[in-house]
């Protein structure tokens, strides 16, 4: 079941600022800067704020919560911000946590300047063929620029597959990419996942905020059946086509 928060609710607001000091303190603590990108930084303290609300702890929201009850999520293998993969491994290996929030600043500048580049290198979206629509969704990821022509594809029929949102709800109502045909919450993947189980051969590409989660849900879909999967590099934020949103 998805679980929807009014993002602009006061007792909302009051969590997200407390969880905003709280990921100060964890900077200060560990020594670590944010992203560069701060729209990836406001999307993980919403989605930890929401996990605070509806768990009372502040899990991961790029990992889906395990366990219908306190005793069964605090047994569970969830991972509580700062996880102790992100602290252990993550960050110390590849300079960063999972979801991008915490980095070195080593790892914070090397981001910056991949930005730069791929802001600079963007192409207009062109009209491709049934034959290289195909060969697309077989790859393990698609970038802003050929998902905007597989979706021109589609309107055309040239080609048929899922688009498949794996952010939270309020996210979602925020903006999302315009021709989503699902939200699957990272949070409640396989609850979710349960409406398009019966469409395993019909090829998918998944996005996120900035292609991390979707990374994770793409891995889980394989491993549960799905012909194809395809993440959306980047996520949204590098999302070039039409967007739209509210609660439809």
């Amino acid at each position: 079941m998805i679980k929807k928060i009014d993002i602009n609710s006061d007792e909302f607001q009051t969590e997200l600022e407390l969880t905003k000091q709280f990921t100060n303190n964890v900077l200060k603590e560990h020594g670590l800067v944010y992203n560069p990108d701060d729209e990836v930084n406001e999307s993980i303290q919403m989605g930890l704020a929401r996990n605070k609300m509806i768990y009372r702890k502040r899990f991961c929201p790029c990992f889906m919560v395990i366990g219908q009850t306190t005793q069964e999520q605090e047994t569970s293998e969830n991972r509580l911000c700062p996880c102790v993969p992100a602290l252990t491994n993550e960050i110390p290996s590849k300079g960063s946590c999972h979801c991008g929030i915490f980095c070195t600043v080593e790892k914070a500048q090397e981001i910056a300047k991949q930005t730069d580049t791929h802001d600079a290198i963007a192409t207009h979206s062109r009209g491709l063929s049934k034959d290289e629509c195909e060969k697309l969704l077989i790859k393990d990821e698609v970038n802003s620029q050929e998902l905007e022509s597989l979706l021109e594809a589609r309107e055309l029929g040239f080609v048929k597959f899922n688009l498949v949102d794996t952010r939270e709800w309020m996210e979602w109502v925020g903006t999302r990419i315009k021709g989503t045909d699902y939200l699957i919450p990272t949070t409640s993947f396989y609850q979710a996942l349960e409406t398009i189980t019966d469409q395993k051969s019909i090829p998918v590409v998944v996005y996120c905020l900035s292609g991390s989660r979707s990374a994770y849900c793409q891995r889980i879909m394989k491993d549960l059946g799905f012909k194809s999967v395809t993440n959306l590099d980047y996520g949204i934020s590098s999302f070039g086509g039409q967007r739209e949103s509210g609660d439809k």
